[in-house]
């Protein structure tokens, strides 16, 4: 048995980060300084589709897209903005606004239900 497992992780998560919901997504899709950012991987966004206007690094690459002095950093992950992240239902997510946490980022949310949930809002007219 692990020491540490992914529910006591994503306890962790979820208790120091901000979760979005997805009815204020809109407003921040629309405010310069919010960056949504996607970071399922690049295969899952090819086949099931993306939240328009979305940045994507996939958390497997997190740190090094995350850090402004790493040759791999994506300047889609500004540490001055509000970044909001999203996966596919919220776990990955949640773990990832963690880490941008701990990275020294200010304000990072997780957006609850992920794709997912967004495609559900999409689905019935949301």
């Amino acid at each position: 048995m692990l020491k540490h497992g992914f529910k006591a992780m994503l306890a962790e998560a979820n208790a120091v980060i901000e979760t979005v919901s997805i009815q204020d997504l809109p407003y921040l899709l629309d405010d310069p300084e919010v960056v949504v950012v996607d970071v399922r991987e690049t295969v899952e966004r090819d086949k099931e589709g993306l939240i328009p206007g979305s940045a994507h690094a996939p958390r497997g690459l997190l740190e090094f897209q995350a850090d402004p002095e790493s040759p791999a950093y994506n300047s889609d992950l500004k540490p001055d903005k509000r970044i909001v992240l999203y996966c596919g239902t919220g776990g990955r997510s949640a773990l990832a606004a963690k880490t941008l946490l701990d990275m020294g980022y200010a304000e990072v949310a997780s957006l609850a239900g992920g794709y997912s949930a967004w495609r559900t809002a999409q689905d019935s007219g949301g």
